[in-house]
C-alpha cells in the first residue's frame, strides 16, 4: 500500500514540478521581454525627439544622465550633440538608432532595471516553488492514504478469510466510489463461494450416504456368508454383489456426470441437434421394458447444443417416467415460436404440487423405498436441470393428461449457419 502512495505522490509532484517550472520560466521570460520592450519604446521615442531637434538646430545641452545616453551625428560626420558618452559594453545597454536627412541619432538605455526586476521575480520563485511542491506532495500523500485506507482494511479482512470462515465479509466504506463497488463485488464473490462450499459439503455428505448403502449391503451379505456359509442359497452372495455393484456403478456414473455439468461441460461442443431423433431413440429403448410408449406427439425440433448431454436429459426423463408409470408413457417434441418444447408424461401417481420444485434437488426421492428398489439414485432430475440450464433452457413439472406427471423442457430453437442464411434470404 505504501508503494501505491509513494508512486502516486511522486507522480503528482513530478507533474506539478514540470508544470510549475515551465510556468515559471515562461513568466520570467514574459516579464523580461515586456520590460525590455518598454525600454526600447522609451529609447525610440527619445531618438525621434532628438532627430527633430537636430534638424531644427535646437539640440539640448549635454547632461550627465546615466540612465539615458545619446549622441547625434551631423551629415558631415561630426558630432552635433551628445549627452553622456555612449557605452562600450553593449551587453549592459539597449541601443536604438534613427536617422533622417543625413542626421544619425543613437540612444542607449541601461538594462540594469530589467536585470533587477528579473532577479526580484526569480528569487521568490526559487523559494516558493519548492515549498509548493512539498505542499503538493504532502497533500497527495495524505489524500492517497485516506483513499487507500479502506483498501487496506479490505486486504486485512480478506487475508483472514479461510475456507472455514467464508461467512466473513469485507467492510464496505460509507462513500460512493470505486472502492465501495470493489467491496460489494468481493462480498458477492464471498457469498457465492460460501454457497458453493455449502453445496459441495452437502453434495459430499449426500454422496457419501448414497455410496455407503450399496457398500454396506455387500459387506453385510459377505459377513453372513463368511459366518454362516449354509445360511445363504447358492449364488445369493454373487447375485447380491453383482446387483449392488451395478447400482454402485450407476451412482458413480451419475456423480461424474453431475460433476462435469457443474464444471460447465455441457457448454462445450455446440452443434445442431434434432431433439425429435433423440426422443424417438429413447422411446424405442423404453418400449423394450414392456411399457406402452406413445410417440405421436413427436415433431421436428432442432436446438443448438451438446448432443450427448441432451440425449442424457431425455434418457433421464424417460427412465424416471418408466420407473413411475403403470402402463404408459408419452414423449413429445414440438416447436413453439423460437422455442423447442420436449414433454415426457407417465400414468403413474404423479407428483404433489408442493414437491414439484424439490424433485430437482440432488439425492431427493419422494418415495424412498420405491426409488431404491427401482434403481434410482436421486440424481437423474438434478442432472436434467443442470444440463438444461447450461443450454439456456428451463425444466418444469406439472400434471399429465395421462394422470401422472409431465416434465417439460424448453430450449431456444437453433439453426445451423447455412440454415440461418437460407432463412435470411
Amino acid at each position: 500500500m505504501a508503494d501505491v502512495r509513494l508512486r502516486t505522490t511522486a507522480a503528482a509532484v513530478l507533474v506539478v514540478a514540470v508544470a510549475l517550472a515551465t510556468g515559471a520560466v515562461a513568466l520570467v521570460l514574459l516579464v523580461r521581454g515586456s520590460l525590455r520592450d518598454g525600454l526600447e519604446a522609451t529609447a525610440e521615442q527619445r531618438a525621434s525627439v532628438l532627430l527633430q531637434q537636430a534638424r531644427a538646430a535646437a539640440l539640448p545641452a549635454a547632461d550627465d544622465d546615466d540612465d539615458l545616453r545619446w549622441q547625434v551625428t551631423a551629415p558631415d560626420g561630426t558630432v552635433a550633440g551628445s549627452g553622456a558618452p555612449l557605452p562600450r559594453d553593449d551587453d549592459a545597454y539597449l541601443v536604438v538608432t534613427d536617422g533622417e536627412d543625413g542626421y544619425r541619432v543613437s540612444v542607449a538605455v541601461p538594462l540594469e532595471e530589467v536585470d533587477d526586476s528579473t532577479e526580484a521575480l526569480v528569487t521568490p520563485l526559487l523559494v516558493g516553488l519548492p515549498l509548493l511542491l512539498v505542499l503538493v506532495g504532502g497533500t497527495t500523500w495524505v489524500v492517497a492514504s485516506r483513499a487507500l485506507a479502506p483498501v487496506e482494511r479490505i486486504r486485512r479482512e480478506v487475508e483472514a478469510i479461510t475456507g472455514d470462515r467464508l461467512d466473513r465479509r469485507v467492510p464496505e466504506p460509507a462513500s460512493r466510489d470505486e472502492i465501495v463497488r470493489l467491496a460489494r463485488t468481493m462480498n458477492r464473490m464471498l457469498a457465492r463461494l460460501q454457497d458453493a462450499r455449502d453445496r459441495q459439503r452437502e453434495f459430499v455428505a449426500d454422496a457419501s450416504h448414497e455410496l455407503r448403502s450399496p457398500v454396506a449391503s455387500i459387506r453385510q451379505v459377505a459377513e453372513v456368508a463368511q459366518a454362516h456359509p449354509a445360511a445363504l442359497p447358492d449364488g445369493e452372495l454373487a447375485a447380491t454383489v453383482l446387483e449392488e455393484s451395478a447400482r454402485l456403478q450407476r451412482l458413480v456414473d451419475q456423480l461424474l456426470l453431475l460433476t462435469r455439468t457443474d464444471d460447465g461441460g455441457a457448454r462445450h461442443a455446440r452443434h445442431d441437434v434434432d431433439l425429435d431423433d433423440l426422443a424417438l431413440a429413447e422411446a424405442r429403448r423404453a418400449g423394450r421394458t414392456g411399457l406402452t410408449v406413445d410417440t405421436t406427439g413427436v415433431g421436428a425440433g432442432r436446438v443448438r447444443g451438446d448432443a450427448s448431454a441432451l440425449a442424457q436429459v431425455i434418457r433421464n426423463l424417460v427412465d424416471n417416467a418408466a420407473r413411475h408409470a403403470a402402463t404408459t408413457i408419452a414423449v413429445g417434441v414440438r416447436e413453439d415460436g423460437g422455442t423447442v418444447e420436449l414433454t415426457v408424461d407417465d400414468d403413474g401417481p404423479g407428483i404433489p404440487a408442493g414437491q414439484r420444485e424439490r424433485v430437482f434437488d440432488r439425492f431427493v426421492r419422494l418415495d424412498e423405498a420405491r426409488a431404491r428398489d427401482a434403481g434410482g439414485s436421486g440424481l437423474g432430475l438434478a442432472i436434467v436441470k443442470q444440463i438444461v440450464a447450461a443450454h439456456g433452457g428451463a425444466v418444469a413439472v406439472s400434471s399429465s393428461p395421462l394422470g401422472g406427471a409431465r416434465f417439460t423442457v424448453r430450449i431456444q430453437a437453433g439453426f445451423s449457419d447455412a440454415a440461418a442464411q437460407c432463412a435470411g434470404t
